[in-house]
């Protein structure tokens, strides 16, 4: 975590995902409240952070003040899983 990778996207959402599942959440709510929403807090949350891993790391400083590819990739991934979800509920 705080490496400005796809983990800070994903080690949030996981946790998320335990700790609604764990309350009784249905899979509908684990997916869109808690995975997504982890996720993209995760996802924004590496803006600031300078990048110590992966080819981000290369740029140094000048990373900071960019969203990490790989956490924004990760947060879609999962946002579009709970989108479809939901979609096949209603649908």
């Amino acid at each position: 975590p705080n490496d400005k990778t796809m983990v800070d996207a994903w080690l949030p959402a996981i946790a998320a995902m335990q700790q609604a599942l764990q309350s009784g959440a249905d899979i509908d709510e684990i997916l869109q409240q808690g995975a997504a929403a982890a996720a993209e807090m995760g996802m924004e949350n590496t803006i600031p952070l300078q990048a110590k891993k992966g080819r981000a790391s290369y740029l140094g400083e000048r990373s900071m003040g960019h969203q990490d590819p790989g956490a924004t990739s990760s947060y879609l991934l999962l946002k579009a899983a709970a989108d479809i979800w939901s979609e096949a509920l209603s649908g």
